[in-house]
């Protein structure tokens, strides 16, 4: 006879649920909302579904809909009734992976005789999903045996291949030589490791948004799949949302934007993943860039400049050919050698430290470069300015004793913190990644020593930080920093990494005060990621209406009539004079129509001058969102702009 369960609940309370207790009987145990709500268990950190017998003292917790375990839950499983819905649909389709992702899921398909997926399809794959959902399906967990998989999968091949370990798949691969299944229907079984809701009634809050191509194993060799992507929610409530924001995003898109704004194109002769940035966009970078560049000079550090492309040796000294090679371009046989477009800035600078011997006394060194790198990224993955394969990176990489990594990483982050508001972000988002003990580089105590100070400089700036443990790269501890833009998406831009392993390769050293040779730590920085990448969140951050400071154009003077041209000009001369950018708009055509393509433009302030302001120097205000102010003084108006741009501040100011 079975004996009864015992578990610890999070607030360390124990509580026995029986014989052969599960996560079922436990949610019963807690309470009618539990009952109802609860997806999985989780037991010891290991997902199980709420069927699955609990172990005998393990340490317990139920997960609900609206966290973040929860969603990925729901996604997964509702990734698992499109795939029942489609193969329901459409006779001869097969199937590969369906795993949740951010804000959603998808699932890739393999149509017979070349079909594609069109909208209707969508609408009609969802009215199959809904039935799905409605008959409340239960989520069936099986091991089996290969021989049983490969009879289940026979007219799958993919599935064969994760099964083979060719495809690797951590949603479905076997894990520890078990074979796992979920069975919805006779019909419908996949290949999952699972955890699933108990049944499909679970789901109910979803749509499918888009198809997309997607090459099997993204080879562009192996079949081109049919992608299709949706999105899952805990209520209706917050799918509402979800597809609001989504409609926002989509107004705000920075490859539509820099279109009509004039600012960047993509031009097909240049290939996919390559932009030329127009005088606009000219503007607004160089402004980012000269700002970048002011500050770095503040900060202490100091510039350098590098080609575009090295010989192989660097390559091969540095790691990024056996760690890298399938982001680098191919080789360029030259009379002298093999050369590489750079991906990277960082081995260019170890040359730069390694030139002569370095004193302890040179050392924190500062090196700055905004330098353009080159990365072969797929064609599938190219988006915008957000995946680009040549872009320009503002890449620090600091040269450190162990006794200052902690102070230089505390000025490091305020630096990177300070420059991120002047922007204008203000919510961030910290990540420490420690190191992964089955793949390191450097002394335990290094690691320690690096850990730590990458802590204590944020324990100084008093800021909250999740731990990704043992999510390191082989090579150093890292703080990355995520900024939430203006309708609430986070991007991921600015890192603080260190480096044991560069140092080592390029067999770095500087002359302590004892006389002896030592290893420097290495920091790398990038505070925008990239320029281009920073610029695209920049546009859709303020859709396209930068404020005064990065405006391409400040200030457009209109006069009412064609004779009062004359003293728009006059105005615009001494505008410019001031520094601002400035323009007139001769008036061959009305004045609201005039107007309207300004506002279209999103300039910051648009003047408007009529004969009583040629007679007492004064202007018509129309500030972008505000109301119209009439007779302002030239000269107030200027000393308005002139303070608002020096602060930075963010929105025009209204008199």
């Amino acid at each position: 006879m079975s004996s009864d369960v015992t578990i610890i609940l999070p607030d360390g309370s124990e509580k026995v649920i029986g014989p052969d207790g599960t996560g079922a009987d436990l949610a019963t145990q807690l309470g009618s909302r539990a009952a109802n709500d609860a997806l999985i268990a989780v037991a010891n950190g290991t997902q199980l579904d709420l069927n699955q017998p609990l172990p005998n003292g393990a340490s317990v917790s139920l997960i609900f809909p609206a966290s973040e375990e929860g969603l990925e839950v729901l996604r997964h499983s509702t990734a698992h009734v499109l795939a029942q819905a489609v193969l329901a649909l459409y006779p001869g389709a097969t199937f590969s992976i369906g795993p949740p992702i951010e804000d959603g899921f998808y699932y890739d398909f393999d149509l017979p005789d070349g079909q594609t997926f069109s909208d209707d399809d969508l609408e009609r794959i969802f009215a199959k999903m809904k039935e799905i959902v409605g008959r409340k399906q239960p989520f069936i967990r099986s091991e089996i045996q290969r021989e049983e998989a490969d009879q289940l999968f026979a007219d799958h091949p993919y599935k064969l291949e994760i099964l083979d370990g060719e495809a690797d798949d951590p949603t479905s691969g076997p894990q520890g030589g078990v074979i796992t299944t979920y069975r919805n229907t006779d019909e419908f079984v996949d290949l999952c490791r699972g955890p699933h809701v108990p049944d499909t009634g679970y789901l109910g809050h979803f749509k499918l948004m888009r198809v997309a191509g997607a090459y099997w194993r993204g080879d562009e060799k192996r079949q081109m799949l049919q992608r299709i992507y949706g999105t899952a929610w805990s209520s209706k409530k917050e799918l509402k949302v979800h597809l609001e924001r989504l409609e926002e995003a989509s107004k705000r898109d920075h490859r539509k934007l820099a279109t009509e704004l004039d600012l960047l194109s993509f031009p097909t002769e240049l290939g996919g993943g390559l932009a030329v940035w127009h005088p606009k966009g000219a503007t607004v970078r160089k402004i980012m860039e000269d700002y970048s560049r002011q500050r770095h000079e503040e900060g202490g550090y100091e510039f350098v400049y590098t080609p575009h492309l090295a010989n192989e040796r660097l390559f091969q000294t540095s790691g990024h050919l056996d760690f890298y090679a399938d982001g680098m371009y191919p080789p360029m046989e030259m009379d002298n050698g093999t050369y590489y477009p750079k991906p990277m800035n960082c081995p260019m600078h170890c040359l730069i430290f390694g030139h002569g011997q370095r004193s302890y006394k040179e050392l924190p060194l500062r090196l700055f470069e905004l330098g353009t790198v080159y990365r072969y990224e797929r064609s599938g993955t190219l988006h915008g300015l957000m995946r680009i394969r040549g872009f320009t990176q503002d890449d620090s990489h600091l040269f450190v004793t162990p006794d200052q990594l902690a102070d230089e990483i505390t000025s490091l982050l305020d630096f990177v913190l300070s420059v991120l508001r002047a922007f204008g972000f203000d919510e961030f988002t910290f990540n420490l990644s420690t190191k992964n003990p089955e793949k390191y580089v450097g002394s335990n105590d290094i690691w320690e020593e690096a850990t730590d100070a990458l802590k204590e400089a944020l324990d100084r700036h008093g800021l909250d930080y999740a731990v990704r443990e043992a999510d390191a790269a082989f090579y150093g501890p890292k703080i990355d920093i995520d900024v939430k833009d203006a309708i609430g998406r986070s991007w991921q831009l600015s890192t603080i990494q260190c480096d044991f392993n560069l140092p080592e390769r390029f067999d770095l050293h500087y002359v302590a005060a004892d006389g002896d040779r030592h290893r420097p730590i290495m920091l790398h920085r990038a505070l925008f990621g990239s320029i281009e990448r920073f610029f695209g969140v920049l546009i859709e951050h303020y859709g396209g209406a930068f404020p005064t400071w990065l405006s391409p154009m400040q200030v457009q003077v209109l006069g009412v009539r064609a004779d009062h041209d004359a003293f728009a000009s006059q105005v615009v001369k001494r505008l410019k004079a001031q520094g601002f950018r400035a323009e007139t708009m001769e008036a061959h055509d009305p004045l609201g129509s005039r107007i309207r393509k300004g506002k279209l433009q999103k300039l910051p302030y648009i003047l408007v001058v009529g004969d009583t302001d040629v007679e007492n120097d004064t202007a018509g205000v129309n500030p972008r969102g505000g109301e119209v102010e009439r007779d302002v003084p030239i000269s107030e108006f200027i000393e308005r702009v002139k303070s608002e741009v020096e602060a930075k501040e963010t929105t025009p100011r209204v008199g």
